[in-house]
């Protein structure tokens, strides 16, 4: 079952897997509905963090550029996935937030992610919502903090929808537009690492500060 799921999540950083993919088992309209809804799970899933995003995005637009998807029908469904999907997390905030805090650890949930990014909403305020679609882990906390914080909706979905149009249109057209250089095809897999670094490095530079207080 995980080595089933490991394989799955490299194949959606993996041009080559990902167009077999869509080429194959999921041809048509169940790819598109299929990455509509790992987006989807990602943002507006407490339990959908591990899901690979800015990886992924890029690696969409790679194959975008390879001629297999439609970039500007991925484009808007992906918007739109990111914007449903952070409406679903404050939505479930404001319903279950008090529930969900006092919910012990498991494989999939961890208090701990919770803690960090409500500090990181304390710090940056409603503009988490736009800041969080780049950083793993936060981007599916970020929208469940505030809707526990009880934020006006209306001024939750303009951060979201700026943060969701932003966080997708960059990504995808930074692989649309990068997908066929050579360099970037031949050391593909360490260009996904680098993303995933430079994604990553503003919660460890968190984490470093509050254990340095």
């Amino acid at each position: 079952m995980i080595e089933a799921l490991l394989e799955f999540l490299r194949t959606l950083t993996n041009p080559e897997k990902l167009i077999h993919l869509l080429s194959t088992v999921l041809g048509g309209p169940l790819g598109y509905l299929m990455l509509f809804g790992v987006v989807f799970a990602e943002t507006g899933l407490l339990v959908g963090f591990f899901l690979p995003g800015d990886s992924l995005l890029f690696t969409v637009g790679v194959v975008a550029g390879a001629g297999k998807l439609d970039i500007v029908l991925i484009n808007l469904l992906l918007m739109a996935a990111a914007i449903i999907g952070d409406g679903a997390g404050y939505y479930l905030g404001l319903r279950t937030g008090p529930a969900i805090f006092r919910r012990p650890d498991s494989l999939l949930f961890k208090q701990e992610y919770l803690k960090r990014t409500h500090e990181f909403y304390e710090k940056h305020g409603g503009k988490t919502i736009i800041y969080a679609r780049f950083v793993p882990i936060v981007r599916t906390f970020a929208p469940f903090v505030a809707g526990v914080g009880r934020m006006s909706y209306r001024r939750f979905l303009s951060f979201n929808i700026f943060g969701g149009i932003g966080w997708v249109f960059l990504m995808t057209m930074l692989g649309y537009g990068l997908g066929n250089v050579p360099i970037v095809r031949a050391h593909f897999e360490k260009v996904i690492l680098g993303i995933i670094v430079i994604s990553v490095a503003p919660v460890v530079w968190e984490f470093a500060k509050s254990r340095r207080r």
